[in-house]
């Protein structure tokens, strides 16, 4: 069976029990559900539609995967299959009821390939043991050639008459003996995929390659028996060693590459260990269980240098986690007893204690993994390309192989299938398949490991056009937190009742606005005095709802906080701090005001410098905010803004968005990804600052992790620079072919050539791509904030909280 080990019998991947370890339930469309319906899911698989992921052995090009996606998709049940050529990796969106994992993976491997579990062990071992092979068949294929070139080099400088007949075919026969074991082992993988495709009536990238070796040594084999026959003047020995000697080093070299960069997808996948000691709450020991049994209530003991296998608080102990795989930095930081640790971080200090509160897709470890598996396996507009025209390229290239034979064959038989031969090897389209998905990889594991998410590919190449750049204000330029400043209260209303009033409500909310109100409201009684009905939000205005006073002194009403327009009153002339009003319906139906509160929120510290690194390269940056007008001109100032628009609903950003795309701007827009979905949605391409979103809710393009706005012009950096490393790459497979076709086909070119041509361009095209895993681009405009930063060294930072206990006034 593919996908399995011998050793495992082949219906335990059929276990629904098992499907949880590969992939994850799904809507019918291919969407992920959220955490409860994959908790419903994993009781009643055969109601859901699944998502799985699997890693495929045995392709090599945008053919294969081709070839791949086809065989998955003829398979009833399978709704929909995306094949990667860069990765090797394949997603499958399935419907348990009427096909099972067994029996997709076996049209796999009826197409000639095998599928394993992408999160399974049997794939890291296995991507070991390709990489062994392919060193073992380049060392042999080495060896071989070291020795064939020994017997041919005295062909090369004999002069005529040094050399006897029995001499030379002495040494053919030596050339034949040696070359054998290198056909047989080395070249063996060409020949079956060869064979394969020959056999499923198609063509691949290895079927003209493994023409061309087979062409050489029946021609040379022919030779050596035959020295008299029409294929006896010359051998080729010498030319396919080389030949498979260079194709092998590429094929090898670029191997290593792509474990380095693409490979980034499966260390994160394979973070969470496979088991951990959980506790036995009738024993009180600890056992080792695997993973993924755990459930929500269950205390488990995670030891130094292992990960945490699940969200949770830590109920007894110490310690420091790396959380940077969340956040992008690499800091420790401190997680003492209460505190909350999340899934793919890891315990550097000491043995703890974890209550466990979220597992499998209800953590945030599990929505990276989802974004990133989606993002590995999408394919730019570029790539789609390549892949269209893989297969009549692949045709082409036979054609014009068999021509160049049928031109030569008059002159001399043996150099017309030598000239085929180096056609068919010249022009094998390697460097155009890798030429953008290698580049459109290695870019986004860059941002990965710097905090930043690509949810789209296409995000990248849209990226590179932008001339302007949108910023929200509220979570965006301006701190997630925002700290109460001062409360006014109307006649007849304490403040500390007011707060409460207003944190009821406040807490069914995550805009920033709503949790400054409730970290203000220190009391959580004055909390628990209101009980709060039919709440709705308005995003970006604000709350409403229906509140009952639970001691009786205040009779039912509708109560609105937000906004003084969404509140019902006149906004407060002159005031520079962001107001929240609290608003509720008198007996008599009017709108009787009775608190305001004043909140200040802080300008990042590199929001400046952001801005101006982005206009020296040459992108606009305007401001949209549904603040008052006063606040958006404040904070735009600080920050070095010049185009600014206030007061904007969600709708009005997005129509603004649209003016601008409607001029000729390439737009990208960057919100807190809690009230701007349309906007985010409607410009060419977004950014979300994803720390308080649900990352699976998200409508951005990337998603950052940490709380770095310099994140975003890095990231607009890194995309032109992918975006020119995408155009070398094409240009330089366009002009090798463009160059050494015809030399091939004028016969100037013998096949060693035309081999070591073969596997430099790809190599070139992949080292070409490493270069952008060096790291994030440094902005020109940044050293204003590094002296920011050392300035403020030495300084504890304060949350919102103990921001409103210092700053409140009394009223």
């Amino acid at each position: 069976m593919a996908g399995a080990s011998p050793a495992v019998p082949p219906q335990l991947l059929d276990d629904p029990q098992e499907w949880l370890a590969f992939g994850r339930p799904c809507t019918p469309a291919g969407s992920p559900l959220p955490a409860d319906a994959a908790e419903a899911g994993r009781g009643h698989p055969e109601s859901s539609t699944w998502d799985s992921h699997v890693v495929l052995e045995g392709m090599h090009c945008a053919a294969c995967a081709l070839t791949i996606e086809d065989a998955l998709r003829a398979v009833p049940g399978v709704l929909q299959a995306d094949v990667s050529a860069a990765t090797h990796r394949a997603r499958v969106v399935w419907q348990p009821g009427r096909v099972l994992p067994s029996h997709w993976m076996k049209a796999v491997l009826n197409a000639g390939y095998r599928a394993m579990p992408a999160m399974d062990a049997f794939a890291r071992a296995q991507r070991q043991r390709e990489s062994r092979r392919a060193l073992w068949r380049w060392l042999v294929a080495g060896f071989c050639m070291m020795q064939v070139m020994m017997y041919a080099w005295p062909a090369y400088v004999a002069q005529p008459g040094d050399l006897s007949g029995e001499m030379e075919q002495l040494l053919r026969w030596a050339s034949w003996v040696i070359t054998l074991p290198m056909v047989v082992f080395s070249c063996g993988p060409f020949f079956a995929s060869a064979l394969r495709d020959v056999r499923l009536r198609r063509v691949s990238m290895d079927l003209p390659v493994a023409l061309g070796m087979a062409i050489t040594f029946v021609v040379s084999t022919a030779g050596t028996f035959d020295p008299s026959g029409i294929f006896g003047k010359e051998v080729y020995y010498d030319s396919l060693t080389m030949f498979v000697f260079f194709l092998l080093t590429g094929r090898w070299l670029e191997l290593r590459l792509r474990d380095r960069t693409a490979g980034a997808l499966e260390a994160v996948m394979n973070r969470l260990p496979d088991s951990v000691e959980r506790r036995d709450d009738a024993t009180g020991t600890f056992a080792r269980v695997a993973t993924r049994r755990l459930v929500a209530g269950d205390t488990i003991r995670v030891l130094p240098g292992e990960a945490f296998p699940a969200d949770g608080c830590i109920t007894a102990g110490n310690t420091h986690a790396d959380e940077a795989l969340l956040t992008g930095e690499s800091t420790p930081v401190a997680r003492p007893v209460g505190s909350h640790v999340t899934a793919g971080s890891y315990n550097l200090q000491s043995p703890v204690e974890v209550r466990v509160e979220g597992t499998g897709g209800q953590t945030r470890f599990a929505q990276i993994v989802a974004l990133m598996e989606s993002a590995s396996l999408q394919k730019p507009r570029l790539a789609l390309l390549a892949d269209r025209i893989a297969r009549p390229f692949l045709v082409a290239v036979l054609l014009a192989a068999g021509l160049a034979a049928a031109w030569w064959w008059p002159s001399d038989p043996g150099h017309a299938l030598m000239v085929a031969v180096a056609v068919l090897i010249v022009t094998c389209p390697c460097a155009l398949s890798l030429a953008t998905p290698v580049a459109m990889l290695t870019a986004a594991g860059t941002l990965a490991r710097h905090g930043v998410l690509v949810r789209n590919l296409q995000g990248l190449e849209a990226l590179a056009q932008v001339d302007m750049l949108v910023f929200d204000k509220t979570g965006t330029l301006t701190r997630d937190g925002m700290a109460l400043q001062a409360v006014h209260t109307a006649q007849g209303w304490a403040a500390d009742d007011a707060l409460g009033l207003a944190a009821a409500l406040a807490r069914h909310s995550m805009h920033p606005a709503s949790r400054a109100v409730v970290a203000a409201a220190s009391a959580p009684a004055q909390q628990a005095r209101w009980c709060v009905a039919s709440l709705q939000e308005d995003a970006g205005l604000g709350l409403s709802a229906t509140v009952s006073d639970n001691t009786g002194v205040v009779p039912e009403c509708k109560v609105w906080l937000g906004s003084a327009r969404h509140a019902g009153v006149a906004p407060e002339q002159g005031s520079s701090a962001l107001q929240v009003v609290l608003s509720a319906q008198g007996p008599d139906g009017v709108l009787l005001e009775l608190a305001r509160f004043d909140l200040v929120e802080d300008l990042r510290s590199e929001a400046p410098a952001v801005v101006a690194a982005l206009q020296q390269e040459g992108v606009a940056v305007q401001l949209l905010s549904g603040d008052r007008v006063q606040a958006v001109q404040r904070v735009a100032a600080q920050a070095g803004i010049a185009q600014v628009q206030g007061e904007c609903s969600p709708q009005g950003k997005l129509d603004a968005l649209q003016a601008l795309q409607a001029g000729g701007h390439q737009v990208a827009m960057v919100g807190d990804g809690l009230n701007d979905g349309p906007v985010l949605a409607g410009a060419h391409v977004s950014f979300a600052f994803g720390r308080a979103v649900p990352l699976a809710q998200s409508q951005a393009d990337f998603v950052v992790l940490g709380d770095s706005l310099a994140l975003v012009p890095q990231t607009v950096l890194l995309a032109r620079r992918t975006l020119r490393v995408v155009r070398q790459n094409l240009w330089w497979a366009a002009g090798y072919n463009a160059l050494c076709v015809p030399l091939a086909v004028a016969g100037w070119m013998p096949a060693w050539l035309a081999g070591l041509g073969m596997a430099l361009s790809s190599l070139l095209v992949v080292l070409n791509a490493a270069r952008l895993a060096r790291g994030l681009p440094a902005l020109p405009a940044l050293p204003a904030l590094a002296d920011a930063e050392t300035s403020s060294a030495g300084k504890a930072p304060q949350s919102p909280l103990n921001l409103a206990k210092t700053t409140l006034e009394p009223v």
